[in-house]
């Protein structure tokens, strides 16, 4: 969950998975996708970079979970896959026609 501020003050979480969309118009404005709309006074930077912060934390516990588990523990065998992607071999660029 990531915590947001109404205009007129209070705060509140929300899932970010269930954002559907982020405007600007002056005011930030998030749109589940259920349709419910919520003005908020948090820039759409700010609220990118909570959803990032939250996404990235579940993935690093994850990995802390999955290192912890006991070998053989079937419950975080479908977590444990996630490793960093293999670098990839660079492109040549292709030449332009004439």
């Amino acid at each position: 969950m990531i915590v947001v501020t109404r205009l007129n003050g209070p705060q509140f979480a929300v899932n970010p998975d269930l954002i559907q969309r982020i405007e600007t118009t002056p005011d930030t404005i998030l749109t589940l996708i259920d349709g419910t709309k919520y003005v908020i006074a948090e820039s759409l930077d700010e609220v990118t970079d909570r959803i990032i912060t939250y996404r990235a934390s579940v993935v690093a516990r994850t990995m802390v979970l999955a290192e912890e588990a006991q070998v053989g523990d079937t419950t975080m065998a479908a977590v444990t896959q996630l490793r960093p992607a293999p670098s990839r071999p660079s492109l040549t660029p292709v030449p332009e026609a004439d």
